[in-house]
C-alpha cells in the first residue's frame, strides 16, 4: 500500500465500497484534428480523452450504476483535465493517484477511419504515470471493494510493473474477490515484446472469471480459428466467456449452460469506434441486475449501438427501460431492428462531460 494510501480515512475507504463496478486502466488526454488530412497538414486539434477502461466505466455511470476508475496521472494539467471529465460521468475518481515526476500520456490522431492507410496515431505515453503502476503504488482496496473489477489487455502491455499488477489482480486463489471481468483487447503495437504478448494475455485471460475476445482477436494473438466453439476451448476456466463475432453478433458460454447467441443489430454507423468497450459496459450492467444470457448480449449490444451512432466513443446509453423493451424483443423483431442517430434517450445533455474517443 502506497504512503498516499495508508493515510487515507478509514471513513473515505467505506465510503468508496459501495460501487458495481471499478476499472484500471491508463487513460490519455487525446487531440483530434479539426479538419480531415495528414497530421502534417491539419492546423488545429480539438481535446478529448481516450481510455477502454474508463470508457466502460463512464458508460456504466451514465446507465446508472455506481462505478470507480482506479489509474495513474500526472501533476500536470492533462492529469486535472483527464479527472474532472471523468468524474463528470459521474464516476468515483479518488483513487487516482498524482504522480509528480511522470507525465500524463497524450496522442493525436488523424481523423480518418483507422481502418484505412491514411490513419496516422502518434503516441506520447512512453514513460507516462500509468505505466509506473504497479502492486506497490496502487491502492488495492479500492480496486478489491467493487462487485467488479474490470482490466483489459492494454494495462499489462504499459511496462513490467503494469504486468505484475494484473497478473496479481488475475491470479486464482481461494475466496478471491470481486467477479474479475478482462477484455483481451490485443493491441500488438503496446507490447515491447510483441512475440510475447498472445502469451501473456491468454494467462491473464485463463484467469479471469468473464472475459471478452473478438474470434478475429483470438485467431490473430492464437492462432484460433474454428469459431466461438474453438475460442472457449482455448478458455476452459472462466465462468464466462463472451466470444464477438463483428457485425454477426456474440456468443456467450457459462459453466453449466448451453452456448447462447444473439444476433448484432442493424445500425446506420456514424464512426466505427468505441463499440467494444460499450458493449462490454452493456453486457455488464445487465450481468449485475442478473439477466438471462441473452438479454446480457442483447444489452451489450444496444450499447454498442449507442457509440456507434454518434462521432465519439461514449454516447447517451438508452434509459433503462427503453433498453428492456428493446431486449425483450422476438427474435424476428429483434433481426429486424435498425438503430441510427438520436435513438437513445438524451440523459447526458447536462453532464457537461467531454466526449470520449477511444486509445487506438
Amino acid at each position: 500500500m502506497t504512503a498516499q494510501a495508508a493515510a487515507r480515512p478509514v471513513e473515505e475507504t467505506a465510503a468508496r465500497a459501495a460501487v458495481d463496478v471499478v476499472a484500471l486502466g491508463e487513460s490519455m488526454v487525446t487531440f483530434l484534428p479539426a479538419r480531415p488530412g495528414r497530421l502534417a497538414d491539419v492546423p488545429s486539434f480539438d481535446r478529448g480523452i481516450g481510455g477502454a477502461e474508463s470508457n466502460v466505466v463512464c458508460a456504466l455511470a451514465a446507465a446508472g450504476h455506481t462505478t470507480r476508475w482506479v489509474s495513474r496521472v500526472g501533476a500536470d494539467g492533462f492529469g486535472d483535465h483527464l479527472v474532472e471529465a471523468i468524474a463528470r460521468y459521474g464516476v468515483d475518481t479518488s483513487a487516482v493517484g498524482r504522480d509528480p515526476h511522470r507525465p500524463t500520456g497524450i496522442y493525436f490522431r488523424t481523423a480518418d477511419d483507422r481502418d484505412t492507410d491514411a490513419h496516422e496515431v502518434v503516441y506520447y505515453r512512453a514513460g507516462s504515470a500509468a505505466s509506473a503502476m504497479s502492486p506497490a503504488s496502487v491502492d488495492e482496496s479500492a480496486l478489491t471493494s467493487g462487485r467488479v473489477l474490470h482490466l483489459s489487455g492494454i494495462t499489462p502491455a504499459l511496462s513490467a510493473d503494469c504486468l505484475d499488477l494484473v497478473r496479481h489482480l488475475c491470479a486464482r486463489r481461494p475466496g478471491r474477490a470481486p467477479l474479475i471481468s478482462f477484455d483481451v483487447n490485443h493491441r500488438p503495437g503496446l507490447w515491447k515484446d510483441a512475440a510475447a504478448g498472445p502469451d501473456v494475455l491468454l494467462d491473464l485471460a485463463r484467469g479471469a472469471d468473464l472475459v471478452f475476445v473478438g474470434e478475429d482477436e483470438a485467431a490473430a494473438a492464437w492462432g484460433v480459428t474454428g469459431g466461438p466453439d474453438a475460442v472457449r476451448a482455448a478458455l476452459p476456466e472462466p465462468a464466462t466467456v463472451v466470444v464477438k463475432q463483428g457485425s454477426r453478433g456474440a456468443t456467450v458460454y457459462r459453466h453449466g449452460e448451453d452456448p447462447v447467441f444473439q444476433a448484432a443489430l442493424t445500425v446506420d454507423v456514424v464512426a466505427p469506434v468505441g463499440a467494444g468497450d460499450a458493449f462490454a459496459a452493456g453486457f455488464l450492467s445487465a450481468t449485475l441486475r442478473g439477466l438471462p444470457a441473452a438479454h446480457r448480449l442483447r444489452h451489450g449490444h444496444l450499447m454498442a449501438a449507442a457509440a456507434l451512432t454518434v462521432p465519439g466513443d461514449l454516447a447517451t446509453p438508452p434509459a433503462r427501460a427503453h433498453a428492456d423493451r428493446l431486449a425483450d424483443l422476438d427474435d424476428s423483431a429483434w433481426e429486424t431492428l435498425r438503430l441510427g442517430p438520436g435513438w437513445t434517450a438524451d440523459v447526458l445533455k447536462d453532464s457537461g462531460a467531454e466526449e470520449e474517443v477511444r486509445t487506438p
